[in-house]
Formats: C-alpha cells, sequence, structure tokens
C-alpha cells in the first residue's frame, strides 16, 4: 500500500498541543513486515527486545524497543489484526480489524 498522508485543519483557536488553527500535517505508513529479535546484553543477564517496523514494502522502517511484557502484547497485536499501521511523526502504532469480544 502506499503512503497516507493526510492534511485536514484541526479546529480554530488553540488546540492541546499549543498550535493555532493552522493546519497539520499527518503521515500514516502501513506495516507491511515485522521482524522480531532478542539481543543478550550480558550472560546471564535479562535481554532486550526488538521490533523493526518495514513500511510500505521497505519505503521506511521504525524499530521499536518493548519492555517483554510490551513486546508480548504487541506481537499478539500483530497477530490477531488483518493491518496495522504507524504514524511516523506521531510514532503510534494503530491496528485494525480486531474481533471485539
Amino acid at each position: 500500500m502506499a503512503r497516507r498522508t493526510t492534511t485536514g485543519a484541526i479546529g480554530r483557536g488553540t488546540t492541546g498541543r499549543g498550535t493555532t488553527g493552522a493546519e497539520r500535517h499527518i503521515q500514516v505508513r502501513q506495516v507491511t513486515h515485522v521482524q522480531a529479535s532478542w539481543t543478550e546484553q550480558d550472560r546471564g543477564a535479562a535481554g532486550a527486545f526488538t521490533l523493526q517496523l518495514i513500511l510500505d514494502n521497505g519505503a521506511a522502517e521504525y524499530v521499536l524497543r518493548p519492555t517483554a511484557e510490551d513486546a508480548d502484547v504487541l506481537v499478539k497485536l500483530f497477530a490477531r489484526s488483518a493491518n496495522a499501521s504507524f504514524d511516523v511523526d506521531r510514532k503510534v502504532l494503530m491496528f485494525g480489524n480486531l474481533a471485539v469480544k
């Protein structure tokens, strides 16, 4: 999927982020691949997880460094989701089409 860019007015007056009625540029990319890895820090010590997000089939990438607990949740969300998107500017990972029970 190609890069999705949205430009929209954020309202009049001041927003919660201190900007005034100017337009804001939002850049969202589709997560097309995820590569998970674990790195040993010191022998016998806790390691470090990384999740490399490949965006729009390699057009960009971003590396997450979650805790073990967060990595577990993220991997499960990727498995349950039909798709995921990443807001490059705000660093927000969004999952789509999750079943709500």
